[in-house]
């Protein structure tokens, strides 16, 4: 045999490696893969496997003639068993079995053997004592029972099943005495409350009570907890021992009073004296418990006080009641979180209502004192109102001026005006003097604060007090200050010039807002011209007027100033109408045909710039048409609407491709405008192509 063959191998003998693989049946093809005229349902499937299947094959009924059979049966049970034990000794069950099965062929020994054998090899399994019990008590030896259950306790004191199948059988024997040796010496295993529980209600029910008192006591002193002190208080009550009751509970404060479950304890007691009608007993309890017991473990404790006093105190026991309840809740809060302003503001107004004005400055001291950690103003404005509530309770409730002044003067020291300021601040104080009648006092004030920290809000309430005050020379100064602080700023631009035309002084007011209208940057400089034009106009000074809208113009080409320009030009014949009322009819209808031409003027220029500079801005070229053919049409007879309906556009509805985030593209609608001259400038395109084809088809031909 050749030793380099590919199929050769030492350990196939003379077998090749072909020959040992494992042959599988070649897949059938299915040519016709249409499905079948009739579908069978796998309902259908599994109805006819069930009526294909053979009947299970069941062994014989046996029956036992005589004691041959017997014992051959028994023998051979027993062998079947012994063969499962020694292959499984550790299954329970198995043991079982084999022991019921002993007692149901009515040999004892045998069983109790194998029960022996059985706990032999687990003794700590305590469902096999009970099991070995019961079957010594089903077939009524009771002093092997007795036996079982006295080894079984003594191996396993600490199963408290055992202990109470035991003294049950003892019971129902009859051996009373012999189960309270039982209950003795459990309780010397000191076992859970639930064992020193059952032997009291042992002894109550043969009526012991002097031993069921013994039996307390000494659960007591094994379980020193709050439970079982109440328990044993409810055990005199219910014998109506009320000396002996009030006893228990005071054994029990004393030991128990810093305990986890102290609540539960003086709420009973409470509740004992209430029953006995020892309101003041009550009462003194609840106060000496929420003294001691902290605030988070008391909420029961506090709900039972207030519905103590709702019932037997009067209306300031119940106030109070509620209020320490309260109080008690918003000192654990600030305790845990001093930055939380809004607890602190409960705080107050819970003081607040009860109106101890030393507690009320304590809570309000306490408050301010938690001072935000940084310097940024979001963390100090929920605070900054502790201050303001402050100074206006020392105001209005204690009327303490000097507190009040104290209390505004810290709060301006304590905050960093390099950083941030409060307007509302400096205006309370300057208010609050002005309410005195100290007007120096508010003025300095309201200069430190422009001086330290400039607001809007601050130089439009110092000018509006000296407004009322009727100083003038103030109010521009201050102005002054104000436009120093702010030149971009187009209101205090305006109400200056306001305040001049106010005492007639029209070429001041002019100049203050020919210097405005000159600054670099203004923050609404559209309002600021129109504050000017609106002056001009109510001057009745139209060429001024038709002069700023120029000089407007020459600034911004915005659609709203054109529009504005042709509404006043419009308007301009009013205006002249009303200065000279005098004037004939004749002359009042050519002066309005002279203002609507210079509107139609300015309409034009408008249309014209948008049509020629900037041919873009499609969209505000058609409202500026639109509100030139509203104004033709407001004129009348003197107006003309073919002027513009000529210039109107066509609406177009086009749409125009977006690209995605993603990439992908989506259609969106818009509204185009096409005009007369762009129409004529296609049609024109349209033409020129036309003629080009036509030209290009004739050459074509001749060369043909």
């Amino acid at each position: 045999m050749t030793s380099g063959g590919k199929d050769s191998d030492r350990t196939l003998g003379y077998m090749t490696r072909k020959d040992t693989e494992v042959k599988l049946p070649r897949p059938t093809r299915v040519k016709n893969k249409t499905p079948a005229p009739v579908q069978i349902t796998a309902e259908q499937i599994l109805r006819e496997a069930r009526e294909r299947q053979e009947a299970e094959i069941r062994p014989p009924k046996q029956k036992i003639t005589d004691s041959t059979e017997l014992s051959d049966y028994r023998l051979r049970r027993r062998k079947e068993f012994e063969d499962q034990i020694r292959r499984a000794r550790w299954n329970i069950h198995v043991w079982v079995k084999y022991a019921q099965w002993e007692e149901s062929q009515k040999d004892y020994a045998r069983a109790r053997s194998v029960w022996e054998r059985a706990i032999e090899g687990d003794y700590r399994n305590h469902t096999l004592w009970l099991k070995y019990a019961e079957f010594e008590m089903k077939n009524k030896f009771v002093n092997s029972a007795r036996n079982v259950w006295d080894r079984a306790v003594t191996l396993l004191p600490r199963v408290d099943q055992l202990w109470y199948k035991y003294i049950h059988m003892e019971e129902i024997l009859g051996n009373i005495a012999g189960a309270r040796q039982i209950f003795e010496r459990w309780m010397d295993w000191s076992p859970d409350q639930q064992g020193w529980l059952s032997f009291i209600k042992f002894e109550l029910r043969y009526n012991e009570i002097e031993r069921a008192r013994t039996i307390y006591e000494r659960f007591v002193l094994c379980h020193p907890k709050v439970s079982a002190y109440i328990r044993y208080a409810k055990f005199e009550m219910k014998g109506g021992e009320v000396a002996r009751c009030r006893s228990v509970y005071e054994r029990a404060t004393e030991k128990l009073a810093d305990d986890e479950e102290a609540e539960q304890l003086f709420v009973a007691f409470a509740e004992f004296e209430e029953r006995c009608k020892e309101v003041e007993r009550a009462r003194f309890i609840y106060k000496f418990a929420l003294d001691h017991i902290p605030k988070g473990r008391a909420e029961d404790l506090y709900r039972k006080f207030v519905a103590f006093e709702k019932q037997y105190g009067d209306k300031e026991g119940i106030e109070d009641a509620i209020v320490g309840k309260r109080r008690f809740q918003y000192e654990e809060e600030v305790r845990k979180n001093p930055s939380n302003y809004d607890s602190w503001f409960d705080y107050v107004r819970l003081e607040e209502s009860v109106g101890n004005k030393d507690r009320i400055r304590e809570i309000y001291e306490r408050a301010i004192a938690n001072v935000p950690p940084a310097e940024e103003k979001r963390y100090w404005q929920r605070y900054i109102y502790l201050w303001i509530n402050y100074a206006l309770y020392e105001e209005i409730e204690t009327e303490d001026v000097e507190r009040t002044r104290d209390v505004y003067r810290e709060c301006l020291k304590l905050i960093p005006h390099s950083k941030f300021s409060f307007a509302k601040i400096w205006l309370l104080a300057a208010q609050f003097e002005i309410r005195q009648l100290n007007l120096t006092g508010a003025r300095q004030i309201l200069g430190n604060a422009i001086g330290k920290a400039p607001k809007d809000k601050i130089f439009k309430k110092y000018i509006e007090i000296e407004l009322q005050l009727g100083n003038m020379d103030r109010c521009r100064k201050l102005y002054e200050r104000y436009l120093e602080w702010s030149p971009e700023n187009c209101y205090a631009w305006s109400k200056y010039a306001e305040l001049e035309r106010s005492l007639a002084e029209t070429e001041r007011a002019r100049a203050i807002f020919e210097l405005a209208i000159s600054q670099p940057a203004l923050d609404m400089p559209e309002l600021l011209w129109k504050a000017y034009i609106d002056f001009e106009i109510s001057e009745g000074e139209l060429e001024r007027t038709r002069a700023l809208y120029e000089r407007l113009l020459d600034r911004t080409k915005h659609y709203k100033v054109w529009v504005s320009f042709a509404k006043f030009e419009a308007s301009a014949a009013e205006i002249e109408e009303d200065e000279n009322e005098d004037e004939d009819q004749e002359d009042v209808i050519e002066h309005k045909k002279d203002c609507i031409k210079r509107a139609r003027a300015i309409f034009d220029r408008a249309n014209t710039y948008y049509k020629d500079s900037t041919p873009e801005l499609k969209e505000e070229r058609a409202t500026l048409l639109e509100d030139w053919l509203n104004m033709e049409s407001s004129f009348g007879n003197l107006g003309d609407v073919s002027i513009v309906q000529s210039k109107l556009p066509k609406k177009l509805k086009k749409r125009k491709a977006i690209t995605r985030e993603d990439g992908s593209t989506e259609y969106e609608e818009y509204i185009d405008y096409l005009y007369p001259e762009e129409s004529q400038t296609t049609n024109l395109k349209i033409l020129e192509a036309a003629y080009k084809w036509k030209k290009q088809k004739v050459a074509t031909s001749e060369d043909d």
